[in-house]
């Protein structure tokens, strides 16, 4: 088996084309590169050539890890689907918000609008968050 470890929090970035690559392999793993290049071909146009490179950029990364099956290699994520939208966000909100998780959502609040439905989402994450931080240590006075 041939894999890279590099997928330690904050190292692993996806191109916008190594997302459409990905999703397939999260969606079911292990793929070979003739199942990947069928899948995605009609909705990129990559041929076989494009995938393998894409692939071996994947591998480099340690995003994507193969074996080696009886007719060809067989590749898998190493990384889930959630964990690469977190790594993302935490690096676009480092990148343009500075770390400002308030900012973040003002600026999507005030460009995109919020819906009801969207804003008592966003009200129970804040409830969950409150009722799962710990409470603060009573002051001796």
């Amino acid at each position: 088996m041939k894999n890279t470890e590099k997928t330690e929090k904050g190292e692993l970035q996806l191109s916008p084309g190594e997302w459409k690559l990905m999703e397939p392999l999260w969606e079911h793993s292990p793929q070979t590169i003739t199942q990947l290049t069928a899948r995605l071909e009609p909705q990129t146009g990559w041929g076989k050539h494009t995938v393998i490179t894409m692939l071996n950029r994947l591998t480099a990364k340690g995003a994507v890890r193969y074996t080696e099956g009886e007719r060809a290699r067989l590749y898998e994520s190493c990384i889930s689907r959630a964990q690469a939208a977190m790594r993302e966000t935490e690096s676009l909100l480092q990148r343009v918000y500075g770390g400002d998780l308030g900012l973040l959502v003002h600026a999507f609040v005030q460009q995109k609008g919020i819906s009801e439905a969207e804003r008592a989402q966003l009200l129970a994450i804040l409830q969950q968050a409150e009722a799962e931080q710990p409470a603060p240590p009573e002051q001796e006075g």
